[in-house]
């Protein structure tokens, strides 16, 4: 139920969230996704929390970040969850806003590092407060079309496939074969208006020169 509310949560933030509920699922998805941040239990069944952690060290730490989320709060719980190679500890109880927070700030620090605000082609993205502007005018997004525009702009000029957008802006329920990006990409387009900043590179993907 945690889990879960976790993720609803972070959905809201516009981020894509997948939700693993024991530790051999948690690697075998880590195995085959490539995950900007991880919130991780460190009391999970069947392979502990530790373990994953250790191995999500191991196999890709210098790309992924791992926030670890638990009920042993002292001082030695955090160092040894530290040690494990974890980028930050968060004890329970918590409030969901320094959840949010926290993660933003282990998204900046993903390679390369990421900006607090994002500001290309006359736009102003603030992640954290959730906030686009354009040229001095608020674009009001629903959370798919900001977290589209943050992987785009992001891109800091480069193509990203059809196929990152997917990865990286919905989750693991997506269905590659729906228009649901092509239609998202034609409303965030709309909504940040002219000139026209999103280009389609045919074959290739999108990008904002």
């Amino acid at each position: 139920m945690l889990a879960d509310a976790i993720a609803r949560g972070l959905r809201q933030y516009a981020m894509s969230v997948d939700v693993a509920l024991d530790g051999a699922q948690a690697l075998e998805r880590a195995g085959s996704t490539r995950y900007d941040v991880v919130v991780l239990d460190r009391d999970l069944p069947e392979v502990l929390g530790d373990e994953v952690c250790r191995r999500l060290v191991r196999d890709g730490g210098q790309h992924t970040r791992i926030l670890m989320l638990t009920a042993a709060s002292t001082v030695q719980d955090r160092i040894e969850g530290l040690n494990l190679g974890a980028d930050d500890y968060l004890p329970k109880p918590f409030a969901f806003a320094e959840l949010v927070a926290r993660v933003h700030a282990l998204l900046r620090r993903v390679a390369p590092a990421r900006p607090p605000v994002i500001e290309r082609a006359g736009i102003r993205l603030d992640p954290a407060q959730r906030v686009v502007v354009r040229d001095s005018r608020y674009v009001r997004l629903a959370p798919k079309e900001f977290a589209v525009l943050y992987v785009l702009l992001s891109a800091e000029g480069a193509v990203v496939s059809a196929e990152e957008l997917l990865e990286r802006a919905w989750d693991e329920n997506a269905d590659p074969f729906t228009n649901t990006m092509r239609t998202t990409i034609g409303t965030l387009r709309k909504k940040l208006g002219q000139p026209g900043v999103i280009d389609t590179v045919v074959g290739a993907g999108y990008r904002i020169p």
